[in-house]
């Protein structure tokens, strides 16, 4: 089964992508951009869901740059999760190497469909 890695402060963003992602994946959560490199050494996830506005040390592209820059972690799928929508932005994190950008308020299903088409 593969490890997802769903990166978001909101509590229930998370409970929501776990619930539906659970039957498909082994769903790992980490609610800051610190605690979430920590769990991507250790688990390897094959796909990260990454809030880009995060409180702490590392907000979402600054934890996008650190996953691109490793050689061990670089050719893992990156989604980009945030309620900014305006095309500066999802053009920056296209240039920095996210895969994907699902502007909040965002389906479920719809992320789903994309890792069970980037994953197959």
């Amino acid at each position: 089964m593969h490890y997802i890695l769903i990166v978001d402060d909101h509590a229930d963003i998370r409970r929501l992508l776990s619930i539906t992602l659970g039957k498909q994946y082994a769903v790992l959560e980490a609610d800051n951009g610190v605690a979430a490199l920590q769990t991507l050494h250790k688990h390897k996830p094959m796909a990260v869901l990454l809030d880009v506005m995060m409180p702490g040390e590392l907000d979402g592209l600054q934890v996008l740059d650190a996953i691109r820059a490793d050689p061990e972690t670089r050719h893992i799928l990156v989604a980009m999760l945030t309620a900014r929508g305006q095309q500066g932005e999802l053009d920056e994190a296209h240039l920095r190497g996210a895969d994907a950008y699902f502007i909040k308020p965002f389906s479920p299903l719809q992320v789903a469909n994309w890792l069970r088409e980037r994953l197959a």
